[in-house]
C-alpha cells in the first residue's frame, strides 16, 4: 500500500477513536454511493454527523481541511441524501471535517463541526 493511503487509514482511525471518545456511534466506515466514499458515518443522539477526515503529514502546504473541494462536497450530499433514505432515518444531518496532521509520533486533532451546509 502506497505511504498516502496508510497515512490516510491510520487518520481514519485515530478520528473513529477521537470520535468514540466524544460518545459518537460510528454506524459505517468507507460507505460507498456511485462515485462518493463517505469517510465515517456516525450518530450522536438525533445527529448524522458525516465526517470527512483529511490526514497530512504537515501543514506545510495548507491545513488539511481546505482539500474538501467543491466536488468532494456534491459527492457525499447525494451519498448521504441516499444513505439517509436507503435507511429510512429521521434525523438532523451534519457535515464535519476531521483534519489531522499526524507526524510520527506528534498528532494534532481539529474537529470541525458543521463544516458545509445541507440543503
Amino acid at each position: 500500500m502506497a505511504a498516502h493511503n496508510e497515512l490516510g487509514k491510520k487518520g481514519e482511525q485515530i478520528a473513529c477513536d477521537f470520535l468514540i471518545k466524544k460518545g459518537y456511534q460510528i454506524l459505517e466506515k468507507n460507505y460507498r454511493y456511485l462515485k462518493a466514499e463517505v469517510d465515517i458515518i456516525t450518530q450522536k443522539e438525533n445527529i448524522l454527523a458525516v465526517i470527512e477526515v483529511k490526514t497530512r503529514s504537515t501543514a506545510y502546504f495548507g491545513d488539511p481541511q481546505d482539500a474538501v473541494n467543491p466536488k468532494k462536497i456534491k459527492q457525499l450530499l447525494a451519498a448521504i441524501d441516499f444513505y439517509v433514505l436507503e435507511k429510512g432515518l429521521v434525523v438532523e444531518v451534519r457535515f464535519d471535517i476531521i483534519a489531522i496532521v499526524h507526524h510520527h509520533a506528534k498528532t494534532k486533532i481539529e474537529h470541525l463541526e458543521a463544516a458545509f451546509l445541507y440543503f
